[in-house]
Order: C-alpha cells, then sequence, then structure tokens
C-alpha cells in the first residue's frame, strides 16, 4: 500500500489484514522499489490531504501503473491515478465531506458486484477527477462526482472517489474484496500460524548463533515478542524487568510466575523501585514525571544489559501503528502523534541490532499470536498500560503512601468489573488517586482524606473512546469496597468524560 498521507492508512491495512490478506505500506518515494523487492501482487493507493496539481503534492513513479499488477486508488490515490495517466483534476465546486450516496452505471464492473444500485459512502474531498484517462469507463457517480468509482479493467486499474475502509461506507468491506478476490485473486490465507513459523524462522536467520537482550514490561506486546525470540533461540534470550515501584497490585509476582516458571525463559528482575520513587519525589508535572521515569528506566536497562557481553541484538515489541506513525507520505516522518515507548536513547557502548518481531502486526494480530503461543488470557487479553505506570494515574506528588492507595483501589475496581463480566467490549477500566483531599463521615469520626475516580472507556483502538455506563449495582459494590477497604479514600468518583475532549489516561 502507497501512503499519501491519509489519516485513514492504518484503517486500510488493517481491513485488508481483516480479509486475511498480507500488506506493507510504504512511502511513494520508495514505493516502485518496494513492490519490485516484495513482488507485490497488488497495490492500494490511499488517499491525502493535497492536490495532485500541487507544486509539493506527494509523488510516485509512474512505473507503479505499468507494473502489470491490479491498482485500487483511493480518494487522492484515484486523483493521482488520473492524473499521471493524462486525466484531468480540478477543484470541486461542491465539496463533498461525509457521507454521500452514490449510483452505479452500467452493472458497476467488478467493483461493485453485489454492491446496492445506490448505495451509501464516505467522501472527503475539495477535488475531483474532471476527465478519466484513456480506456477507463465510469461505474457510479454522485450528485457532485461525475467519477466516484472508475476503471479500466484492460489493466485492471481501479478507483474510487470515497473511502471504503471506513464504517461509515456502508457495504465498504465488499467493495475492498471485490478488489482483493475478484480483481486481484488473492487466497487470503494469511494465517496465525504461518506468522509464527515463519517469524520464530526470520529470527533465528538474523540472530545465528548470537545473544538477544530485551526489556520485559509484562504487556501484551513485549511479552508476545519474548515468546517468539525465545521460541527461535531459547536461553539466548535474556530478559530484564525492571520494578520500578509503579506497577499494579501484584504484576511484578505474575511476570515472575508466567515467564521465569511456566516458560522458563533466562528472566532477570531487577528492583529499582526506591530510585526511580527518589527520583520523582516532589515532582508533581506530568511530563517532567514522564521524563524522569523514561531516563531512569534507560539508566536501570543499560546498568542491566552490560552483564550480558554475549547480546548483541536488543529485542522489542514494536508495533506496525508505531511504524505507520513514522511513515510520511514525502518520505520521512509527520507531526509527531506520540513518543516511542520503545528502549531509545541507550548509552554508545551499547550498541545493539534491532529484533523486532512483531514491526508488522496490529493489536488484534498480536493478540492472536499470543493465544497461539500459549500466552495465558490474563497476559494476552490484558488492557493496555501505559508505559510510565501508575504514575500516569496519580496526579501530583507520586508517594509510595500514595501508590499503596491507588494500587489496592485498582484491583478492586479491576477485579470486581471482571467477576461481574463487565469487562468485555471494555478498552481499559481503572482508578486515578487525585491530588485532592475532601472530608467525610465515617461512624462518629470526621475524616480528611483521599479522592478516586473510576474511568472505564469503550475504544476500538484507543484514538477515540466513549465512557462506559456501568451498571449501577456494579458501581456501588466499587465504591462500598473501596471507601470500606481502601483506609485512606473516603471518596469516589466516575469520570464521564469522552475522547476528545477528554484523553482516556489523566496525565
Amino acid at each position: 500500500m502507497v501512503d499519501f498521507g491519509s489519516q485513514l492508512t492504518q484503517l486500510l491495512a488493517r481491513r485488508l489484514r481483516e480479509e486475511q490478506v498480507y500488506c506493507e505500506v510504504t512511502t511513494p518515494s520508495k514505493a516502485i522499489e518496494e513492490a519490485r523487492r516484495t513482488q507485490a501482487k497488488a497495490l492500494i493507493l490511499s488517499g491525502g490531504p493535497a492536490s495532485v496539481y500541487d507544486a509539493d503534492a506527494p509523488k510516485a513513479s509512474r512505473e507503479l501503473v505499468e507494473l502489470g499488477i491490479p491498482i485500487l486508488g483511493v480518494c487522492y490515490g484515484m486523483q493521482w491515478m488520473a492524473h499521471t495517466l493524462g486525466g484531468q483534476v480540478v477543484p470541486s465546486s461542491h465539496r463533498e465531506y461525509g457521507r454521500a450516496e452514490i449510483r452505479a452505471e452500467g452493472g458497476g464492473g467488478k467493483l461493485l458486484a453485489g454492491v446496492g444500485e445506490t448505495t451509501v459512502v464516505w467522501m472527503s474531498h475539495g477535488d475531483r477527477v474532471e476527465r478519466l484517462p484513456e480506456g477507463f469507463v465510469v461505474y457510479a457517480r454522485s450528485a457532485s462526482c461525475p467519477a466516484a468509482v472508475a476503471g479500466d479493467p484492460a489493466r485492471k486499474l481501479y478507483a474510487v472517489q470515497f473511502h471504503p475502509e471506513v464504517t461509515h461506507t456502508v457495504e465498504g468491506r465488499q467493495i475492498l474484496r471485490n478488489f482483493l478476490f475478484g480483481v486481484c485473486a488473492l487466497r487470503g490465507d494469511y494465517r496465525v500460524e504461518s506468522f509464527v513459523e515463519q517469524t520464530v524462522a526470520n529470527i533465528r536467520e538474523l540472530v545465528g548463533s548470537g545473544s538477544v537482550v530485551m526489556g520485559l514490561s509484562g504487556g501484551v506486546d513485549s511479552s508476545v515478542a519474548a515468546l517468539l525470540i525465545h521460541r527461535a533461540i531459547g536461553k539466548r534470550l535474556h530478559c530484564v524487568f525492571v520494578d520500578n515501584g509503579l506497577l499494579r497490585l501484584g504484576e511484578r509476582e505474575q511476570v515472575e510466575r508466567t515467564f521465569g516458571g511456566a516458560f522458563e525463559m533466562d528472566l532477570h528482575v531487577v528492583d529499582a523501585s526506591r530510585r526511580f520513587l527518589s527520583a520523582l519525589a516532589g515532582v508533581t508535572e506530568p511530563e517532567r514525571k514522564r521524563k524522569i521515569i523514561g531516563r531512569e528506566f534507560i539508566d536501570v536497562f543499560a546498568e542491566a544489559a552490560r552483564q550480558f557481553k554475549d547480546a548483541h541484538f536488543l529485542g522489542q515489541g514494536t508495533l506496525y501503528p508505531d511504524v505507520i506513525e513514522s511513515v510520511s507520505a514525502f518520505g520521512g516522518p509527520t507531526a509527531k502523534i506520540k513518543s516511542h515507548h520503545n528502549v531509545g536513547g541507550l548509552p554508545d557502548d551499547l550498541q545493539f541490532e534491532l529484533v523486532e518481531p512483531l514491526r508488522w502486526s496490529f493489536k488484534d494480530e498480536v493478540r492472536a499470536v499470543g493465544r497461539a503461543l500459549g500466552l495465558p488470557s490474563a497476559v494476552v487479553d490484558r488492557q493496555p498500560f501505559p508505559g510510565p505506570g501508575l504514575a500516569v494515574r496519580c496526579p501530583g506528588e507520586i508517594t509510595h503512601k500514595r501508590l499503596e492507595l491507588l494500587r489496592r483501589a485498582d484491583n478492586i475496581v479491576t477485579t470486581e468489573i471482571e467477576a461481574a463480566g463487565a469487562h468485555r467490549g471494555l478498552w481499559q477500566y481503572f482508578v486515578v488517586l487525585l491530588p485532592v483531599q475532601s472530608v467525610g463521615v465515617m461512624g462518629d469520626h470526621r475524616t480528611y482524606e483521599e479522592v478516586c475516580s473510576i474511568r472505564a472507556v469503550t475504544s476500538d483502538d484507543g484514538m477515540t473512546a466513549d465512557w462506559a455506563a456501568l451498571p449501577h449495582d456494579l458501581l456501588a459494590r466499587i465504591s462500598n469496597r473501596i471507601v470500606n477497604e481502601v483506609r485512606g479514600i473516603n471518596r469516589v468518583l466516575l469520570d464521564i468524560t469522552s475522547k476528545p475532549p477528554g484523553t482516556i489516561e489523566w496525565e
């Protein structure tokens, strides 16, 4: 897939994976080189915010459309294809953003097979193809777009002016399936088992007789990456687990039990909790907290890594969304979306070659791989947890006492929600300990103690989220248990803020 700068590129890649079709994303400048290297069977040209007639618009080699393989242009991808092949793209007098109805013409061709004569799609364009290249025919149009779907079946070149990857395009998945299986005749045989087998073989070839050192957090990504590397090279993988004092209740013990015990990995646990808390003493500004935690982690990990003299490789749980976010239509990184969460900034005397077995995988695929490798549900299905740990959920000063309150309250929320089966469909559910104290009454005594807030959200990918409407009786149980069992908290709130305008985490 060629990324022309669309914010929906990642979603489009996901849709292909959901159809069991393997794909990789590349930039326009590298597209022809990558297509030849991978012997691509088909190409999809993504959307993008630019206009093809602008001087600085992203461009790819014309050789792409001369490879003789099926190509689908989406939005900007359609306009680039038309412009490159001699068509005309002009500013539209009636821009289309949002839902629109298209009507098929001439039966709709292969791309609209099985799609209604009229269907609702999601448009997002200010330009349109005014004149199609020679050989192209119109398969559908909208009120404002004379060529909403077009193609040149002889050359297997097809294009749509809308976004088939979004759920608002009602029959978008059928259109993508028509391209993948009707036009391209792909098999859709991308499976977890073949991924595991091939990945393990790739790791063995890369590492050879060498060793790998890896920071194991116990999260889904690092856990699955570690299991793949361990399956490939066994005890030559050295895992370092850093206890920074910001973990959830029982988290360190679970990691030791699962990886050092059940999977018999070479696991080295470093207790650096006092070091981290000392460095965080008196610090309340969120970004400063993150930087301190990141710096301390690198230092602690580097000290531990130096003992493995034979290790010249660094294992990381990098996922494909991290890779896509660093790809731009102009061949370099776009505006930074988020800081990379993996180990970076290691000292000069620690020179490692990266081993990233999940580099081409999405989160749901990682979970599937974890299950195939026998990873327990408690790990593979765990909710996302921030890299800086509970520091993110402890606004204000971080102290051992406040962390203990937060840990115990969070454990109550987690166990109660999961016992009720209410965790199914939730993205995250946790507690935030606020830098606020409130007056309360317990028995005949006045209290002046901490306040916590329950945070539970639903989401597909964490980019947007809605607050979850947990059952009232469940909330009542949680509140009652926290106030009665966690001495030091006397008030429980419920966060009902969506993202946006809020964020999922508090810091």
